[in-house]
């Protein structure tokens, strides 16, 4: 009994490391064409958006992305976007920085397109959420290492799978915060949608999604911070951009290469960020603007409007002016 208690751990054994390695490869002896059946929509998603980086010169796409900064956050996020994009082309990294990307744009679509429906089940159903809120604390407790191995096994190695664990790291803040932006609407603003003879679809998509849109556009912002800092880590399941300039550069300690690839991603985080963070602003933090009373759309209409009223008072359309009684 003494030899027992003082040798406990040579008498009781969990082979967690067996039964996992069980599970996978029997994941993989009788799921895997299903699992590179998925690799075609992400391919295709991945294609597209790569090839839309890539065939767009630097210097227009640098003025575009500018403007839409400017658009959705203002004119210093636009500043900001446009010299951050222009320091990635002086360090000579923009090849790899659309090659990230495409990588972080693709995971960050199919997290939201999975994610924020998820989160709006987790906040209508409170055992949906108890369940899911046991599955994303052991998702974001688990090293994002980890996921590399499995993914690997079973979709195999390249940008797609490079996708897909960035998606099984970075979706989680998407759900939570969604599902918490749907349960803090206030229950009195819900009533007043049932007094009014509202159905339940009205209600969520008119009443508490338009309520919770700050909330989720932070858990889309943090899903985008997320999907960034797996880049260097999926770097070494093949896939292309700042990761394997940051892994070339430990590998053979340079340092310079290592700080190319670092500073990149730092500047390309700023930019996506800035851009974010512009979708969850609300109209109040606008000035009470709407998006065509502002930015780049707001100035092309103020310079449209007098060449409108001009030709509408030469076709007769302008009201009369009243005759003072």
């Amino acid at each position: 009994m003494n030899d027992f208690v003082a040798h406990l751990f040579d008498y009781i054994k969990l082979p967690l490391g067996d039964w996992s390695q069980a599970f996978v490869t029997w994941m993989v002896a009788n799921f895997r064409p299903i699992f590179q059946d998925v690799r075609v929509p992400v391919q295709l998603m991945l294609a597209h958006i790569g090839g839309a980086l890539g065939s767009v010169h630097p210097l227009l796409l640098i003025a575009g992305l500018a403007l839409i900064g400017w658009q959705l956050a203002g004119g210093r996020a636009g500043i900001v976007v446009a010299i951050s994009l222009l320091l990635i082309g002086s360090i000579g990294a923009w090849s790899d920085a659309m090659a990230t990307l495409s990588v972080v744009v693709t995971a960050i679509v199919i997290s939201c397109i999975f994610g924020i429906p998820i989160g709006i089940l987790a906040g209508l159903n409170y055992r949906c959420n108890a369940v899911l809120r046991f599955i994303l604390d052991f998702m974001q407790s688990i090293p994002s290492f980890v996921y590399l191995v499995p993914v690997v096994m079973l979709f195999g190695i390249g940008d797609v799978p490079g996708v897909i664990v960035t998606v099984i790291y970075s979706i989680s803040p998407v759900i939570r915060l969604t599902g918490l932006g749907i349960r803090e609407v206030r229950p009195d603003v819900i009533e007043a949608g049932h007094a009014f003879g509202c159905s339940p679809a009205r209600i969520l998509f008119f009443v508490r999604i338009p309520l919770a849109r700050k909330t989720i556009m932070a858990g889309m912002n943090q899903t985008v911070m997320l999907a960034l800092s797996m880049a260097v880590v999926s770097a070494m399941i093949a896939v292309a951009g700042f990761g394997q300039t940051v892994l070339r550069g430990i590998g053979q300690l340079d340092i310079a290469t290592a700080t190319t690839g670092g500073v990149g991603i730092v500047l390309l985080a700023i930019t996506i960020d800035c851009l974010s963070q512009g979708l969850g602003k609300s109209f109040r933090e606008h000035d009470m603007k709407h998006w065509y009373e502002r930015g780049p759309a707001g100035l092309i209409r103020q310079c449209i409007r007098p060449f409108d009223g001009r030709r509408r008072a030469d076709r007769g359309l302008e009201p009369k002016e009243k005759k003072a009684v």
